[in-house]
């Protein structure tokens, strides 16, 4: 690997010999790419060469291990015939073996480090693609992040958004008369999601502390960059909040980072795996924050190489705005995969010494149609090419060696316990036990103001005693009961209906 570059493989030459050298510009890292393939062509192993061509670049680098095998990047690779026969095959001499640094994250906090969002840092806007929201009920829920900025209510767990909704449920009609019509059964669906969230494991995800972007774009003390590995297995059964999780992340780098125009090499390149599920059913609202993020992040030094099987899983607004493509065998033998086969070959700058879509077909695994961008940011002419082997371990780590890598990351002890600060729930909590102790003032104030009533009082006779009538003795049953009576009274036209009854009794 030249200083400027990431050695990919090597492109076979008419005669069956692979001599002509493929890389990847670290400069137009930040152009972002595209790996496809179908299962078992080779993805995994080529995003984790291109994992360890940035790392060993000195570029931090953040993804996603869907099915466990790219944790063998945090080990020294095995010495394999294979292995050894493709790396001559490509004169990549000499061929050497090393472990990248590695972090591990995982959202449930069981393979890696524990992984946050707040709930404010999310948004309405991601939250309702997360819980599968209606129109309607994203509107409610806008509202609520409206209400928590004006009243200064912190959003940072699950049960800060629980207890804002029912404060927005009893203040309904208050609420709609200001912004548009809230009804408590959009409040209920919208807690009946949430409690759907908490169930698949939101309660771990959502809180603080929350991650901070610099401890993912950390390098080691050789300049290494830090591979960033979110294991990935469990979050797969949600896919939604997989999607959702790793849109926020690049959010996040999106809203943080400052612009730094095009730099020598990026800052972080971030591979979005299983990208088919960021744009299954998204809305269009989504779809355009997506669009915008990758065409503008790129002036803060971010790379994203989106992987998936078929290259008709990303929108075409996003797929022009990949640079780099790395193509693996696909199969056409329905009418959509012609199509995806197709459409493939057609991304591709063509090149006359085969057929773009026949070699589509027929890739060998660890294969692939390779075109990055040349030194003036023109596509290159696309290689069938034989793709590197990688210097770490193809393969999972055992428990053991992960953990031995967990205990001795540089994040060690910074999110391992959740930490519960005062927020929306305990202010709203706080409020709500204040207007009780209000309300059984005014209730005890309104007793004491009734309590000191006599007949004669009310009648207006009698020797004044300590409130202004006689001095009280033994009561009788009638005078009980028409104290009583008073008490429940307290406008001037009850009491005077009090009165005609009691000089009726009188005349008796």
């Amino acid at each position: 690997m030249a200083d400027d570059s990431i050695f990919l493989g090597a492109s076979r030459k008419p005669d069956d010999t692979y001599q002509q050298a493929e890389q990847l510009l670290l400069k137009f890292g930040n152009r972002h790419g595209l790996v496809t393939g179908a299962t078992g062509t080779g993805k995994t192993v080529t995003l984790q060469v291109l994992a360890e061509g940035f790392s060993k670049a000195g570029v931090p680098v953040f993804c996603a291990d869907i099915k466990g095998d790219l944790s063998g990047i945090g080990a020294k690779g095995e010495e394999k015939d294979f292995l050894t026969k493709r790396a001559a095959d490509i004169k990549l001499d000499p061929y050497e073996l090393s472990a990248s640094p590695v972090i591990f994250w995982d959202i449930f906090g069981e393979q890696g480090h524990p992984i946050r969002a707040t709930i404010s840092e999310m948004g309405p806007l991601l939250l309702s693609r997360l819980m599968n929201l209606t129109e309607a009920q994203e509107g409610v829920l806008n509202i609520a992040f409206k209400i928590a900025d004006e009243e200064g209510l912190l959003l940072l767990d699950m049960k800060d958004l629980q207890s804002l909704l029912v404060n927005i449920a009893e203040r309904a009609e208050e609420i709609s008369a200001r912004y548009g019509n809230v009804t408590k059964p959009s409040v209920g669906a919208i807690q009946r999601s949430l409690l759907v969230l908490e169930q698949q494991g939101g309660t771990k995800f959502f809180g603080e502390p929350a991650l901070k972007i610099a401890d993912i774009m950390r390098t080691d003390t050789n300049g290494r960059g830090l591979v960033s590995v979110l294991a990935a297995d469990k979050l797969m059964m949600n896919p939604r909040l997989y999607s959702t999780f790793l849109l926020w992340l690049l959010s996040e780098l999106f809203e943080e980072l400052p612009e730094i125009g095009d730099p020598e090499k990026p800052r972080l390149v971030f591979f979005f795996d299983e990208a088919h599920l960021l744009f299954n059913e998204a809305p269009k609202a989504l779809l355009t924050r997506v669009e915008q993020v990758v065409r503008l992040i790129r002036s803060k030094g971010v790379g994203v190489f989106f992987i998936s099987q078929n290259p008709l899983d990303v929108p075409e607004t996003v797929l022009a705005q990949l640079g780099n493509r790395l193509q693996h065998a696909l199969r056409a033998y329905t009418p959509r995969e012609q199509n995806a086969v197709k459409t493939a070959a057609d991304t591709f700058r063509a090149n006359p010494d085969f057929n773009t879509f026949e070699a589509i077909t027929n890739l060998a695994t660890g294969e692939a149609l390779v075109s990055t961008l040349a030194d003036k940011g023109v596509p290159s002419m696309v290689q069938r090419t034989l793709m590197r082997p990688p210097a770490g371990r193809i393969g999972p780590l055992t428990s053991d060696e992960r953990q031995g890598l967990i205990n001795a990351s540089p994040v060690a002890g910074l999110y391992d316990e959740m930490i519960d600060r005062e927020s929306a729930y305990e202010l709203l909590q706080k409020k709500a036990a204040q207007t009780k102790v209000d309300t059984a003032a005014e209730q005890a104030q309104e007793a004491d103001s009734t309590s000191g009533w006599s007949l004669p009082d009310i009648l207006g006779g009698g020797k004044p005693g300590p409130r202004g009538g006689q001095p009280r003795g033994r009561q009788t049953v009638a005078e009980a009961a028409m104290k009583s009576v008073v008490r429940s009274v307290g406008s001037s036209l009850g009491r005077a209906l009090v009165r005609g009854i009691l000089g009726s009794l009188s005349r008796r």
